[in-house]
């Protein structure tokens, strides 16, 4: 999502079903820390730290992402929901952020994983930036078993959407990883406490606490 049109076919997706049950999720998951630093790697258009501090008030999300369009876009987000004051943006990549070691009681991250090929700099960023005891929430897409399982997935989900986003999701389904790799790459970084389960036809949620 590097180029403006890109982003802004991105920002103006609907995505507020699946943005909320992402939300509902880390809640379930740690919605009973009052005080909270959280971390969203690939925030995009900031809608999900936007949803979480207006549920979680004593919450502060620095939000992370590559993109200086989507950006934008999410500091526009931030600025009209008056939430300057608890989302904090910063450009970096997500693989190597340059932010403080063991910072975050909660890291989180919903359809990031698939855009990264040098995966194992993600996981070990994951792990540098989590205090002990940290909860962790990375949502993905799964890879269909077939790239006529992907089209099906986009028509099913996609119909109304912009030929660029259809096409986007379509490469990005063949680009994700299966849970079966997602448990080999948590083993290799010390991650193997993290749970992986399919939570839709097409999604996959890596969740839990760490040590």
């Amino acid at each position: 999502m590097d180029s403006p049109h890109e982003a802004e076919a991105y920002a103006r997706a609907d995505f507020a079903e699946v943005n909320q049950a992402f939300v509902e999720r880390l809640l379930d998951l740690a919605g009973h820390l009052k005080s909270v630093k959280a971390l969203d790697l690939g925030t995009g258009p900031a809608d999900i730290p936007a949803r979480i501090v207006r549920a979680c008030p004593g919450w502060h999300v620095v939000a992370v992402d590559a993109s200086r369009p989507m950006l934008d876009y999410a500091q526009k987000t931030i600025r009209e929901a008056g939430l300057s004051d608890a989302i904090t943006l910063v450009l970096a990549d997500a693989k190597c952020t340059g932010l403080a070691p063991e910072l975050f009681d909660v890291i989180f991250s919903n359809s990031i994983l698939h855009h990264i090929t040098d995966i194992t700099r993600f996981w070990a960023e994951v792990k540098r930036l989590a205090k002990p005891e940290a909860t962790v929430l990375v949502r993905d897409l799964a890879r269909p078993a077939s790239p006529q399982a992907a089209r099906t997935i986009v028509s099913r989900y996609a119909e109304h959407e912009s030929e660029l986003l259809r096409e986007e999701y379509y490469r990005s389904l063949l680009s994700a990883y299966t849970p079966e790799e997602i448990r080999v790459q948590l083993d290799c970084a010390g991650l193997s406490m993290l749970e992986v389960e399919m939570v839709s036809d097409r999604h996959m949620d890596i969740f839990g606490r760490l040590p």
